[in-house]
């Protein structure tokens, strides 16, 4: 138990880290004069790093010791969250943070393999509640205590970046002295850095497409081209050297099975619609709604609570029935209705609408997230836990930073489409570059052009939350093909013993 303290605090604060930024974003940026773009790719950086060295990090849990791994990420969070405490311009903000996510995704994927390695599928059941419950601590508290850190005078936003540090350093301590795993040491040991490098290579072209597309450039150019094709034969390429290779990063029998591929597609949309849907839920309240940082955490409260309730209660059921399909098509209804009420928001929306939408999201990530990490591990054996977990981590937040890139190009062209037209229907001119709303420092703005861009935020973030009305519907569609799955109760998979076939008497049967 003191091992899984000191596990459950090492994702609970990288986790934390991923979202306490979010609320205080705008006066971070505001602060360093960063712009939309710059915004989407502070949290994007993180996310693209994290994505795509999660699977490298999964695979050489199988390989190296986890325990010796797991400190080396913790050690390379911290070093990337004090960089990113004291960066002095949006520049170094995203190259810290993405140098940070390389330890997030190391951090989250190895605890998940750790914990796998200790405890059986159906008894994780009730594990995966409690990370479920501070995933949902960190989804909401973070942008409350990131709020409430921006506000106080004497701390500021640095501090964002600086909370963790304390709590990381008594994590290593903690795993360093009681944690002790069984586990082989292996001789023959092959990493597969060619199929690592093509892996990263390739989703990172296409991620960055994904950022800069419709902004940088137009959806139809040579650089779309030229990026698209280009992350499409790395990825090929690396398809081939998995398929050839003694020990792949992410195995490919493991991936086309059923039970694998649908638990990966739906999380792909789970993460697309969680993570881009969670981080401009601050933006909506600070920008479209006038909410100071810490007001903004607070209002997020429903999104929290509703994730917190749903993965601890079915957690714990799931641990008793050992079933967990009924649980994850639930969880994505939950998600689809809930991302449905918000996609009517405004700037004007009552609350009591806006919080039952955010209810209805916590209830469905809460009861689909961790569940369909756990149907994945439940079909693997305990030697290749780890590229599994890497694999659903590595989907899932694949399916987050492109859900965080396509809704925040989308808000950002709408969110401009917005502001010309309300500037052009007020008759009033503005020197040149200075209605474009780019800025995100509306201390600094006319009242009247304040009116307007609170009001472009209000109607865009409605329309963002459509599109993730559409992604969780398709998971939703995904997973009502899952098989029922009974989890087993051991931590290994058990080695079925083929039955003897019949002896069939050869002698010649007598007249």
């Amino acid at each position: 138990m003191r091992s899984l303290s000191g596990l459950l605090i090492v994702l609970g604060v990288t986790m934390l880290s991923g979202t306490i930024v979010s609320v205080a974003l705008p006066q971070i940026l505001g602060a360093l004069q960063g712009t939309q773009s710059q915004y989407t790719w502070v949290v994007t950086a993180t996310l693209l790093a994290s994505t795509a060295s999660t699977p490298v990090w999964g695979k050489l849990a199988d390989l190296f010791p986890k325990k010796r791994l797991l400190q080396i990420s913790i050690v390379l969070f911290i070093v990337a969250s004090l960089l990113s405490g004291f960066a002095q311009n949006t520049e170094q903000l995203i190259a810290f943070r993405a140098l940070q996510g390389l330890g997030m995704g190391a951090s989250q994927v190895l605890v998940q393999a750790t914990i796998a390695a200790l405890v059986s599928p159906k008894e994780r059941g009730r594990f995966n509640g409690v990370i479920g419950a501070i995933m949902a601590v960190a989804t909401v508290g973070g942008p409350l205590i990131g709020g409430a850190l921006t506000d106080i005078p004497w701390l500021g936003w640095r501090w964002c970046f600086f909370i963790g540090v304390p709590f990381m350093l008594v994590a290593l301590v903690v795993l360093t002295r009681t944690l002790h795993l069984t586990e082989e040491h292996r001789t023959d040991v092959r990493v597969d850095y060619l199929g690592a490098t093509l892996i990263a290579a390739g989703v990172s072209t296409l991620l960055l497409w994904v950022t800069f597309v419709g902004g940088g450039f137009a959806w139809i150019s040579w650089q779309s081209g030229a990026m698209v094709a280009g992350g499409l034969v790395l990825l090929a390429l690396a398809v081939c050297v998995e398929n050839r290779v003694a020990e792949p990063v992410i195995p490919l029998h493991l991936v086309i099975r059923r039970e694998p591929m649908i638990a990966i597609v739906a999380s792909v949309a789970v993460g697309m619609a969680m993570f881009g849907g969670a981080v401009f839920l601050g933006q909506y309240f600070q920008l479209a709604r006038g909410y100071s940082p810490t007001a903004a955490g607070l209002l997020t409260t429903p999104l929290m609570l509703g994730m917190m309730a749903a993965s601890t209660v079915s957690g714990w059921m799931i641990s008793r029935s050992g079933r967990v399909k009924s649980y994850v098509v639930t969880g994505l209804v939950f998600l689809t209705l809930g991302f449905g009420l918000l996609s009517t928001i405004d700037e004007s929306t009552s609350l009591l609408v806006v919080s039952p939408g955010m209810l209805g999201v916590g209830v469905g990530v809460g009861l689909s997230m961790q569940n369909l990490v756990l149907v994945v591990q439940n079909s693997v054996p305990l030697r290749e836990l780890g590229a599994a977990s890497g694999a659903i981590t590595f989907f899932r937040s694949l399916g987050g930073t492109i859900g965080v890139s396509v809704l925040g190009a989308i808000l950002a062209s709408r969110v401009s489409t917005n502001i010309t037209e309300g500037v052009t229907a007020s008759g009033v001119d503005i020197p040149a570059g200075g209605a474009d709303g780019s800025t995100l420092d509306l201390a600094g703005m006319p009242a009247f052009l304040r009116q307007i861009v609170e009001s472009a935020y209000g109607s865009s973030t409605g329309d963002i939350f459509l599109v993730a009305t559409g992604i969780a519907l398709v998971g939703l569609v995904v997973v009502l093909f899952l098989p029922r799955v009974q989890l087993r109760d051991t931590v290994d998979m058990v080695e079925e013993t083929p039955e003897p076939e019949p002896r069939h008497d050869r002698s010649t049967p007598s007249a």
